[in-house]
């Protein structure tokens, strides 16, 4: 259900892409719009992706592991909601308000050779809105989660990219490219209402009787700077590669964003797919380590990695073989024209080069802070790829345009996986680093094979949308076909066997039978080992 509610929320928003590409172009327009589109792009991986999943996951982890049995005291997990709600829509709706007030400081720093800034203050003021309400979604999907729901969090962007689908269709005339920017604010909206409902279940639902782990001090320690600083701070990292590439894309020739942009898009693709495993596993890794089984955590850690490596690199090798096809089919029509697609198509494929990089620091941060112990080593990583992909950036910006920046966000990216990887069989999740990155550079090797075999075999096919289909199957063949004969391959988990065992678990959570009678989740993570 998390697999096909995810890829619905991709396909809406490739069909959001496609809408507004369609309409507005790649011009001055949209590179106003996608300055003030900054600010859900940041929100979304502090918000409900990075920060929030990993302070607020581990946290209510702990909270229904110490949830007691007895119908006297405090419920430990009411106890967190009110230690913790409150604070954050306080701080972050103080946030939202003074984004609003400071949106023409905000584009100014963000893009100061932009062509329309007025433009993208309007829109940055109507996108502004979603601080708060991306606040609320991202702890109603970590509770969620944590509680074994994950069914209304993998909705969140279906029903995200509705309202901004909607909103264009409705508010295009009278606002023109400020109708996107509205939809931001009516998508955040609904992506509230999505989860609420399941989360207000959760939360009527009466203590059960099970042996649960000694109880400990206070929740509000979850918000200690301690703890919550490293998390911001690599999250804040992450995402200003983003703004590192729009503020040098901004003097380049109008359209130059936009580019980058939609090559970003379609590029990520394979990437979110392949962390919808990781995003599922988070909660099982954080209740395996707070019931004290490192090494359970660790075999499921360790195949997932694995799985989500064989995801995106068949993604990646797609997208770089066939890139000016994908592009063509999906968004050259109305006022995207083919010079578009070429440069669009340029960025993709340099992009695609860093997807490993990103989908191994989106799935290993998460071992790190799965114990909910300040951590800055994460941080570290992630600011010298930040530091990496601006130093690049510069010289490459200047050489080569929009490509040299993709090309620079992809070095920055793949240096912080590198680092995270080394640096992983020290944490709490103790992962085998060395096999885990020979097994890595196998499946990168088959990644080439299939990318070489489906760039030779699109060229001989006319039709868009024939070679993007005929090269996807290829390079799947090309692909497995190498895993099963190469010496060493690495041995890859069934992704079936995953996702279906994963299902009961959640069952058997709601149903809430003892902890110490509780099956191993997936089969290799048995939670209740802390209590021996």
């Amino acid at each position: 259900m998390t697999a096909g509610l995810t890829a619905a929320g991709a396909v809406l928003g490739l069909v959001r892409d496609q809408i507004m590409a369609g309409y507005f172009g790649a011009g001055a327009g949209t590179d106003a719009f996608l300055v003030a589109w900054t600010v859900p792009e940041f929100a979304s991986t502090l918000l409900i992706e990075d920060a929030m999943a990993l302070i607020m996951v581990p946290a209510f982890s702990r909270a229904l592991a110490r949830r007691s049995g007895a119908l006297t005291g405090e419920d430990p997990v009411h106890a967190l909601v009110r230690g913790t709600l409150p604070r954050i829509v306080l701080a972050l709706g103080i946030a939202a308000v003074v984004l609003i007030v400071a949106a023409p400081l905000l584009v100014a720093a963000l893009a100061p050779g932009l062509p329309d800034p007025a433009l993208a203050v309007d829109c940055t003021r109507l996108t502004g809105t979603c601080v708060l309400s991306f606040a609320l979604v991202g702890y109603c999907s970590a509770a969620l989660r944590a509680h074994g729901r994950f069914l209304p969090p993998a909705a969140i962007y279906v029903a995200y990219n509705v309202g901004i689908i909607g909103t264009i269709l409705v508010l295009r005339e009278p606002w023109g490219v400020r109708s996107a920017a509205a939809g931001v604010a009516v998508g955040g909206v609904l992506m509230v209402l999505v989860q609420a409902p399941a989360l207000l279940r959760e939360l009527r639902t009466p203590r059960r009787q099970g042996q649960v782990a000694p109880a400990s001090t206070g929740e509000g320690r979850i918000l200690a700077l301690g703890l919550v600083a490293p998390v911001v701070v690599f999250s804040l990292c992450r995402q200003s590669q983003t703004l590192i590439e729009r503020f040098l894309a901004s003097p380049l020739p109008a359209g130059a964003i936009s580019h980058l942009n939609y090559a970003q898009k379609v590029a990520q693709m394979p990437m979110i797919l392949s962390l919808m495993l990781c995003t599922v596993s988070f909660p099982v890794v954080a209740r395996a380590l707070a019931a004290g089984d490192p090494e359970a955590a660790r075999r499921r850690v360790e195949r997932d990695l694995l799985l989500a490596a064989v995801v995106v690199l068949v993604g990646s090798s797609t997208v770089i073989a066939a890139a000016p096809r994908i592009v063509e089919l999906l968004f050259e029509r109305g006022e995207f024209t083919g010079e578009d697609t070429t440069a669009t198509a340029a960025v993709m494929r340099v992009y695609a080069l860093g997807l490993l990089g990103q989908t191994m620091v989106g799935a290993l941060v998460r071992c790190y802070f799965s114990a909910a112990r300040p951590l800055w080593y994460p941080a570290a990583a992630m600011a010298a790829g930040l530091a990496t992909t601006a130093a690049a950036g510069i010289p490459g910006a200047h050489y080569w345009g929009a490509v040299g920046i993709a090309a620079a966000n992809a070095l920055g990216i793949t240096l912080t996986a590198v680092l995270l990887l080394r640096g992983a069989h020290r944490q709490a999740v103790p992962l085998h680093a060395g096999r885990l990155g020979e097994g890595l550079l196998r499946l990168a090797t088959a990644g080439a094979w299939a990318t070489g075999t489906g760039w030779l075999c699109q060229l001989a096919i006319g039709s868009a949308v024939l070679a993007v289909a005929v090269t996807g199957l290829v390079v799947v063949g090309v692909f497995l076909l190498f895993i099963a004969c190469a010496a060493k391959a690495p041995e890859i988990p069934p992704l079936s066997g995953s996702a279906f065992r994963r299902t009961p678990h959640a069952r058997r959570h709601r149903a809430a039978p003892p902890a110490a009678e509780a099956a191993p989740v997936g089969g290799d993570v048995p939670l209740d080992h802390g209590h021996r």
